[in-house]
């Protein structure tokens, strides 16, 4: 990599949820230990850095994301000397550890919430975010939580409401409160010293709220991702006053100082809004705000080309002083291949490669969570399994976060898939054990070799790395965009659809073919490309 290059533009991050990744303990749920015990699976993948899921104390109501205490590890994940030597481990290898911060709220069980709901007059009385009813006894505005009802519930020790965007066992913090937002930096800061090479910002849009509490207007349209995929009275309002308030600007630039004087660290911003695209370019803007965000934009379940196009031309546009990140699947959404329709189709495999170039061909980082570099669909959980408490809230029309989140499958044959001894948190599914780790080490046309040999072959191409990108108009089956740098030039090609595509092309160059890292690949023969189902064609002008 260029070394006159931040390590981090054009990276290939890693989205570790330790609950499920490897149970060291076995106890059944996933720990840092396990990372450690698993790690040459990273090393061997080849990539550039690992995102790690919350492992901070908690009373895991959302599973990390409510934080009770933000300088403790939980002990059902280790301790201290397990995250000083996975710090170790990592750059040894030369890979970077981004970790999560969740800085909009706490847990209820947080000291500093158990002190602010005591009184109006106590120190900690305006660390969160508190409000009278209105005279009729109803909460003080019309905003509601992402998790369904009220954004705001009672608390009879203060004769108060206190917002919370999620759980209501997630109180929101006061932002607006100078001491809030130093204390949030300064344990940021503790992390930044025990090593880490910078934080994934969780639900950042939310630190700040209109300090009025307005009503939000009504939404004229219901297409709010995190609302309408459950069918949520929260898709029915525009979120005006809620979140994403200008003042939140002044706290990027304060993350952002704290990081400078860390070099080589990174911010990476969440972004779940309407218009995300635009709130990333501004949260991204100049050098005194977050490095790189990813928004939801391409975690929902249009697959079509032209959704894609429009989401990344939409990114180079806008966020011309920003870099931009992707990610296809996460812990918050189904995994991609079911998601996208391969599952349904039966072509879950050649999905999974062609749509794991697709993510590392575009112009900017990326994200790929655990399990993608395998292909695992996502797993069906029943209604007695659950643990998320947002898919019991909307059961059954929303299932919840659980289907992505089972245990990887390390050993096809070993009892849990070698994911541990004892019963696993969540189930491991029968069809997950069939495409395990050790039965894809063994397969050279697996999806997990042909992701290791892609991003061999990517981390040696810097055009793919940080060369311009510009689409071509080709079908609307197949999505082609040129990537360019002053040194070479390549075109990509991929199928998106289950069924066999065939496109002339016209080139002034000639095409040095360079897919040659396990992907299928499609054939090519008089300028003319035939595509089978979710294959790709990657080449060289020359």
């Amino acid at each position: 990599m260029n070394e006159n290059i931040e390590w981090w533009r054009g990276a290939a991050i890693y989205q570790i949820y330790p609950r499920s990744f490897m149970d060291a303990n076995n106890d059944g749920t996933g720990d840092l230990r396990g990372i450690i015990q698993r790690f040459d699976h990273l090393i061997n993948l080849g990539i550039d850095a690992i995102w790690i899921s919350p492992f901070f104390k908690s009373p895991m109501k959302d599973f990390g994301y409510d934080v009770s205490d933000y300088r403790a590890i939980d002990p059902l994940f280790g301790d201290m000397h397990d995250f000083d030597e996975l710090i170790a481990l990592a750059h040894s290898n030369n890979i970077k550890i981004i970790i999560d911060q969740v800085p909009s709220h706490s847990s209820d069980e947080h000291p500093w919430f158990l002190e602010s709901r005591e009184s109006r007059d106590n120190p900690k009385s305006d660390w969160y975010v508190w409000a009278d009813a209105k005279p009729d006894g109803s909460p003080p505005s019309n905003w509601l939580s992402v998790f369904g009802g009220s954004a705001w519930e009672w608390e009879p020790r203060r004769s108060q409401y206190y917002l919370h965007n999620f759980l209501d066992s997630q109180p929101d913090l006061n932002f607006h409160n100078p001491r809030v937002r130093e204390a949030i930096l300064d344990y940021m800061e503790f992390w930044l010293k025990k090593g880490v090479d910078g934080f994934r910002l969780d639900a950042i849009i939310f630190c700040f709220h209109d300090p009025e509490l307005r009503d939000n207007p009504a939404k004229q349209s219901n297409d709010n991702f995190m609302g309408s995929r459950m069918q949520s009275p929260y898709a029915m309002q525009e979120y005006k006053y809620q979140h994403t308030q200008p003042e939140n600007i002044s706290f990027m630039q304060e993350i952002r100082a704290l990081l400078n004087r860390y070099p080589g660290t990174v911010s990476l911003g969440e972004i779940g809004t309407d218009d995300s695209i635009s709130v990333m370019a501004e949260y991204t803007k100049g050098q005194n705000r977050l490095h790189m965000a990813y928004s939801f934009d391409l975690l929902g379940e249009n697959a079509s080309v032209a959704h894609i196009r429009e989401v990344v031309e939409t990114s180079e546009d806008k966020m011309r002083d920003g870099w931009p990140c992707y990610a296809l699947s996460n812990h918050d959404v189904m995994r991609v291949v079911s998601r996208w329709g391969a599952k349904a189709n039966g072509h879950v495999l050649a999905a999974a490669k062609a749509f794991n170039v697709l993510l590392g061909t575009l112009r900017g980082s990326f994200c790929v969570y655990q399990g993608e570099e395998l292909g695992l669909p996502e797993a069906d959980i029943k209604f007695e399994e659950l643990q998320d408490p947002y898919g019991m809230t909307f059961w059954p029309i929303f299932k919840g976060r659980d289907g992505c989140r089972t245990p990887i499958p390390w050993q096809a044959t070993a009892s849990n898939a070698g994911f541990s001894d004892a019963k696993p948190w969540l189930p491991v599914p029968i069809e997950h054990q069939t495409i395990a780790v050790d039965v894809q080490e063994k397969n050279t046309s697996s999806v997990l070799n042909a992701h290791k040999e892609f991003l061999a072959w990517r981390k040696n191409n810097p055009v793919i790395l940080y060369g311009d990108i510009e689409f071509i108009d080709v079908s609307n089956h197949i999505i082609a965009y040129q990537r360019k740098n002053s040194e070479s030039e390549l075109v990509v090609y991929i199928n998106l659809t289950p069924e066999e595509q065939q496109i002339e092309i016209d080139n002034n160059k000639s095409l040095k073919v360079s897919n040659d890292f396990g992907a299928i690949e499609a054939s090519f023969s008089n300028n003319v490309i035939t595509f089978s189902p979710y294959s790709c064609f990657i080449a060289y002008l020359v």
